[in-house]
């Protein structure tokens, strides 16, 4: 059975991301292990009294994302897809080629967030790192279409 690798981080995209893992684990009969990765609190400074607030709020947000997973997991089964979930922490990019060695990815599914390439530029993209270190094919899948309007011609 070919396996998909699903990383995702809960942002608009996610259910664009997770209808097309199922249509796609559907269609090659393939299971799925839904990945969503924590990145590393960052602190800047030598200030360690926000030690204990940073662990605080880092537990919330992996109980949020355990709650989180269950819940697609739920979709997926609903949808007869086997499904697996998976939720690290640490740096994206290298956690997901771990895991997609690891699970034996056949292909990894990503969304991307469509922002600009200046934005990429200064803040990095988990699908660029993803598609420059892969091994196996990589699924990526943009954000939706926004509809614009023309502005009213003036004649």
């Amino acid at each position: 059975m070919k396996t998909l690798l699903v990383p995702i981080d809960f942002s608009p995209i996610t259910s664009r991301v997770t209808a097309t893992a199922i249509d796609l684990a559907r269609s090659l009969q393939a299971k799925v292990v839904l990945l969503n990765v924590t990145p590393p609190i960052t602190m800047v400074g030598d200030d360690t009294a926000y030690l204990e607030s940073l662990g605080v709020l880092y537990d919330l947000e992996a109980k949020s994302a355990t709650k989180r997973l269950a819940a697609l997991q739920r979709l997926f089964t609903q949808k007869r897809v086997p499904v697996r979930t998976v939720h690290l922490s640490g740096p994206a990019v290298p956690l997901i080629m771990d895991q997609a060695r690891k699970q034996r990815a056949d292909v990894i599914v990503i969304g991307s967030h469509g922002h600009t390439a200046f934005y990429d530029l200064l803040v990095g993209s988990t699908a660029h790192g993803v598609l420059k270190r892969a091994t196996c094919p990589v699924m990526v899948v943009p954000p939706a279409k926004v509809v614009r309007r023309a502005a009213p011609r003036a004649d």
